[in-house]
């Protein structure tokens, strides 16, 4: 009896019929939760790209915005921090199209337009090129709630909460 059952296990020992399926069987879950995981952090850089183009948009828009000279003229009044929170979510001043990231909202833009001086040198290194000593800046804010991590999800990666600003030099007309 334990010659037969050595004689069956050397022959299953050289047999390599079905060693491809055994070592898929193996690598396949990894190779798909690793491709799962490429694509989703792709989708989260794309995401964060167009939130930082937004924000971009809309600090430019601000920068040059003079609500002032509105009113001087005798048009409207304008509120250039929610055409420019607007422009950053939406691509347009007046909000009225699909956002540019699904689920971004202008409530999750501040464009901080309190004529920020800042000085052209700190600690000897130059900031801004301008002939003052100080520059006034624009600032474009805003967070995006992440919710479609996926299959990222079994791995205890919750939502992600992207972040991202930009700074415009304040040139008014």
């Amino acid at each position: 009896m334990f010659k037969m059952l050595s004689r069956y296990f050397d022959r299953f020992r050289h047999d390599q019929r079905g060693a491809v399926i055994v070592e898929m069987t193996l690598i396949t879950p990894l190779m798909l939760i690793l491709s799962a995981g490429v694509f989703e952090f792709g989708n989260l850089i794309h995401d964060k790209l167009l939130m930082e183009a937004g924000l971009t948009d809309g600090a430019r828009y601000a920068a040059r915005c003079n609500s002032q000279l509105y009113t001087d003229s005798g048009l409207a009044a304008i509120n250039c921090a929610t055409i420019a929170a607007n422009i950053a979510v939406f691509g347009n001043p007046t909000g009225t199209a699909p956002a540019r990231v699904s689920g971004w909202l202008t409530s999750n833009v501040t464009v901080t337009m309190n004529n920020s001086c800042q000085d052209t040198v700190v600690g000897g290194v130059t900031q801004y090129r301008s002939t003052t000593a100080q520059v006034c800046t624009v600032r474009a804010s805003g967070t995006y709630p992440y919710s479609g991590v996926g299959m990222l999800a079994f791995i205890g990666v919750g939502p992600i909460t992207l972040q991202g600003s930009h700074d415009e030099r304040l040139i008014r007309f």
